[in-house]
C-alpha cells in the first residue's frame, strides 16, 4: 500500500476514534474530556489558572463550540458523537487545504527567485 494511502487511511482511523474523548470519561464518570477543561475546571483541579491561560483564554472561540451543533447535546451520546467525527472531518479538510495553498504559494514563490 502506497504511503500517502496508508497516512489517509490513518487519517480516517483517528478521526472515527475522536468520539472516545467524550465516551470514555463518560463510561468512567471522569467529568469533562481530557485537556478540554474550562477556566474554572483547571481553577478546580490545579488550585489556580496560569496568567498565560488566562489571558488567552477567550481569544479564540472554536467554529463547532464543544464539537457539536446547535441543540446535538441534548439528543445524547450517539448525536454528540456524529458531531464529533464531522468536526473532525472540517478540522482535517480545513488543515488539508490550508497546507496545499501554502504549498502552491511556495512553489509559485520558488518559481520566480
Amino acid at each position: 500500500m502506497k504511503l500517502i494511502k496508508r497516512l489517509w487511511l490513518g487519517l480516517g482511523i483517528l478521526i472515527l476514534l475522536t468520539p472516545l474523548g467524550i465516551l470514555l470519561p463518560e463510561h468512567f464518570k471522569a467529568g469533562a474530556a481530557w485537556g478540554e477543561w474550562s477556566k474554572e475546571e483547571i481553577a478546580k483541579l490545579a488550585g489556580y489558572v496560569p496568567k498565560g491561560f488566562e489571558k488567552l483564554a477567550e481569544l479564540w472561540n472554536a467554529p463547532l463550540p464543544d464539537y457539536s451543533f446547535k441543540g446535538w447535546e441534548e439528543k445524547g451520546l450517539l448525536y454528540t458523537s456524529l458531531a464529533y467525527v464531522v468536526s473532525a472531518i472540517l478540522g482535517a479538510g480545513i488543515i488539508y487545504f490550508l497546507v496545499l495553498l501554502y504549498g502552491k504559494l511556495i512553489l509559485k514563490k520558488g518559481k520566480k527567485d
